[in-house]
């Protein structure tokens, strides 16, 4: 399916499911943190566009797998699957890179907002919807209260592609220096990951500090997001999809 993007929406441990095939790694590419750092005021688009295209297809995958391996699963299964393991991915995903700081403290707020923008793709496939739609990338802005309506997302997401044909034809004159710009790329990230609280967010500037996220912020806001994207794709997905038959 590939549907418009919405206009906004507001467990017992069990096997975790198929792991997807070609798991992506925590990190974000390198490409995509060098669009971010030219362009910090758009951060949040240019990594929903990102996710789209990279973790799409894996979502894609693995729901496919998932409804080859489980014929009986739910679409409802399926979903609490994936909203189980990214949670728990969630939950670890402070300090990964290791680094202090602010940069240190950017990239582990990156890292959050990937993960959390990779466990929507996949509630996504779930129901049926098409991950790799470009659409997703204006749910992904909603549903992360970045926007709050699709058509708004949209645009944003054109401004900022047009700011990236712009930069790369044209160059970045006139950078803020690059303090100025992490610590605007860290509270964009901050408000895609739903962190709110600065001063947690930003703890690991503090010397001495060890973990820029605690693991409740963590868990709980991706748990937030799971039930905002669930709501979503529950009332555009198909409820029961049936596994493939096999040759």
């Amino acid at each position: 399916m590939s549907e418009p993007a919405a206009d906004g929406q507001p467990g017992t441990p069990a096997s975790p499911g198929p792991t997807p095939t070609g798991e992506a790694t925590e990190a974000l590419p390198a490409t995509l943190w060098d669009r971010m750092r030219r362009d910090p005021q758009y951060a949040p688009e240019h990594l929903a566009v990102e996710a789209v295209r990279r973790l799409g297809p894996e979502a894609a995958q693995w729901a496919a797998q998932a409804r080859a391996e489980q014929p009986d699963a739910t679409a409802e299964n399926l979903a609490e699957q994936a909203v189980r393991r990214f949670v728990n991915q969630a939950r670890l995903s402070g300090a990964v890179s290791g680094a202090a700081g602010l940069p240190g403290a950017v990239i582990d707020v990156g890292v959050l907002a990937w993960t959390q923008a990779r466990m929507v793709l996949h509630v996504a496939a779930a129901y049926g919807v098409d991950p790799v739609h470009p659409d997703r990338a204006a749910d992904l802005l909603v549903l992360q209260r970045v926007h709050k309506v699709a058509a708004s997302a949209r645009l944003a997401l054109g401004v900022a592609a047009g700011r990236a044909r712009a930069g790369a034809l044209f160059g970045n004159g006139g950078q803020a220096p690059l303090g100025r710009v992490m610590l605007r790329l860290g509270v964009r990230l901050a408000q895609m990951a739903g962190v709110r609280a600065a001063k947690r967010v930003f703890a690991k500037i503090v010397p001495g500090a060890a973990i820029i996220l605690g693991t409740w912020a963590n868990s709980s806001a991706t748990s937030n997001l799971a039930e905002r994207s669930r709501t979503l794709y529950r009332q555009h997905g198909n409820p029961r999809i049936p596994a493939p038959r096999r040759p």
